[in-house]
């Protein structure tokens, strides 16, 4: 079962400061409102995920099918996606391509969970969850989303025994691309192997691109981590997602800190996003100061 963890204020979970956060991951304009929310933390890790899938794709705009969002477009202007219905011209060049999406804070976070891991070094400390290892992210402060009693099949997939999903990493631009699979920490293997290792992702189906890549390596993923300043404090932040990641879904590539989660040719955007909600899940949402 999850523990409550009551923790201090703290600027990183500074409502407006998570708003930009959510504005960095999404490419839209996420604002707060006391109504309900247009965006939940499903669709949010459906928007980070999908986005460098379809881009996999070659398709250069999806209809989300949803009133909120319309159309996402997946072309970069200066690193950053944007979103159809743009708001007026007046808002400024740049919120000129995006869409404003509002969210209800107490909907979408859950202070209870906030967890602050910016001064911890585990060291050779294990922690696991679902039997196997869990990375913490230490360094990092974790702002909790609001996810428990959310799905039919109950709340094991986050909990920490055995029955529960091991942790992944969501960073910006994790596809599929050798440079991803195969890089490693320090210098490379030997030349032969390390062709013979593309040629083998190349030709495999299940890591070829195909699918939704995450980590649970924390440091890889912070590589492909989104970064904006802020204009809470004028400091300069990193984003990532902490995700439960469905064992039975996964499959693990050449470099096994990098997993792909499958999409098979031909699957259609329902059928794509209900491949996600049912091997992907939010938890988290990472904030560091660079």
């Amino acid at each position: 079962m999850l523990r409550s963890l009551l923790l201090p204020f703290s600027t990183m979970s500074d409502p407006k400061l998570c708003l930009e956060a959510l504005s960095a991951l999404t490419g839209c304009n996420v604002e707060s409102t006391t109504g309900s929310s247009q965006l939940t933390p499903q669709d949010l890790v459906n928007i980070v995920a999908l986005r460098e899938f379809y881009k996999q794709e070659g398709l250069k705009q999806i209809d989300y099918q949803s009133e909120s969002l319309g159309t996402l477009s997946l072309q970069d202007l200066d690193d950053k996606d944007m979103y159809s219905s743009p708001p007026a011209l007046t808002e400024g060049a740049e919120a000129s391509f995006k869409t404003t999406v509002k969210i209800n804070l107490d909907e979408f976070f859950h202070s209870q969970y906030n967890y602050d891991f910016t001064k911890l070094k585990d060291g050779d400390k294990t922690f696991l969850r679902g039997n196997e290892q869990y990375v913490r992210p230490c360094g990092w402060n974790r702002v909790a989303l609001r996810v428990t009693n959310k799905y039919d099949d109950g709340d094991q997939w986050l909990g920490t025994g055995n029955d529960a999903w091991p942790v992944s990493y969501q960073g910006h631009k994790m596809d599929g691309s050798p440079g991803i699979i195969l890089a490693r920490d320090g210098n490379p293997d030997d030349e032969p192997n390390f062709l013979e290792a593309c040629v083998e992702h190349l030709v495999n189906e299940k890591t070829r691109g195909n699918g939704v890549y995450s980590t649970p390596n924390i440091k890889m993923a912070e590589k492909y981590c989104k970064t904006f300043k802020s204009k809470v404090d004028g400091m300069m932040y990193k984003v990532l997602l902490q995700n439960r990641i469905n064992p039975e879904r996964r499959e693990k590539c050449q470099r096994e800190d990098v997993w792909v989660v499958y999409i098979p040719e031909g699957t259609n955007n329902i059928q794509t996003k209900a491949i996600v909600q049912e091997s992907i899940r939010p938890y988290g949402l990472l904030l560091k100061h660079v």
